[in-house]
């Protein structure tokens, strides 16, 4: 079993202790009524996308999203998040040494052992979610299960959901499928692109990933016999129906967005096994990018 097929079987179990280390954590957390930003890049930013919308939302306070490197300068914050399971993201520490004194820095990150702790006035290690592969699975979604705890929007439900997530077949036919499209609403949008990533990184397939309202404004175009289209999520009214009537796939995401997910990735490792693909060594890609200059 390679290692991401491992470390994304077990998240479960990563949800379960990230969840209940949230309470312990509050102080480190942004309380409600701070105004912040999360920064991360690939996956993480992705999260990071999730969280703010879910934060915002949930009516805690003003919660912008950006890649680490599209951070406006100047723009003023009570505190940043920074996301990084490596902790050594060139982009997210040249961010982090550029913020002002008057910016709390909070940082997750999987291993306390790198540089980024060392720049945090306050550091989240969720070294139990850190992992061997190049591919992120559980550290991501640990990450996020942590805060969405901390803004009491977690439930024991969603792990119940990861594990169904993790024992029911997938959709018969998807494997096949030429082309991929994932879709999102709110919160859901930042998974939609998670999955996307997911697939192009595990597998090279062929994906996209939408606000589900901007399906129809475009996009929808790519649809055909042989594609898919997956809603994390609840629908938009009639979007099923007119995915049907171009003859591609529609898959229903009939689990919470975050288990959901958790079935995407599965389908990303089923796909490279087909394909005969390594997902331990994914095409071009490290664990995590470094810089040979700051950014």
């Amino acid at each position: 079993m390679t290692h991401v097929a491992q470390e994304l079987a077990s998240q479960p179990d990563c949800w379960q202790v990230a969840a209940g280390m949230a309470d312990g954590l509050s102080h480190r957390l942004p309380a409600a009524g701070e105004r912040i930003a999360v920064v991360g890049c690939g996956t993480s930013y992705f999260m990071a996308q999730a969280y703010a919308a879910l934060r915002e939302g949930s009516g805690q306070g003003e919660t912008d999203a950006f890649a680490a490197s599209e951070f406006p300068a100047g723009r003023p914050y009570d505190r940043v998040v920074a996301l990084s399971r490596s902790g050594t993201t060139t982009e997210v520490l040249g961010l982090l040494g550029r913020i002002g004194d008057t910016t709390r820095r909070t940082v997750l990150i999987g291993d306390p052992d790198t540089p980024m702790a060392a720049m945090a006035d306050d550091t989240i290690v969720l070294e139990f979610a850190d992992e061997k592969s190049v591919v992120q699975t559980r550290f991501a979604t640990s990450a996020l299960t942590l805060l969405r705890a901390h803004l009491g929007l977690h439930s024991d439900a969603v792990v119940d959901d990861a594990q169904v997530a993790l024992a029911e077949p997938l959709p018969a036919g998807l494997v096949e499928c030429s082309q991929f499209t994932f879709l999102g609403q709110g919160w859901s949008v930042g998974l939609a692109n998670e999955a996307a990533l997911k697939m192009r990184e595990a597998a090279l397939a062929w994906t996209e990933a939408y606000p589900a309202m901007e399906y129809r404004h475009g996009p929808i175009s790519i649809s055909t016999r042989s594609t898919a289209t997956w809603m994390l999520g609840e629908a938009p009214s009639g979007l099923m129906d007119e995915v049907h009537a171009t003859g591609a796939r529609w898959v229903a995401g009939g689990l919470d967005p975050l288990a959901e997910l958790v079935r995407v990735q599965r389908l990303a490792l089923a796909i490279a096994n087909t394909r005969g693909l390594d997902p331990d060594r994914p095409r071009h890609l490290t664990r995590s990018v470094i810089l040979s200059t700051t950014v």
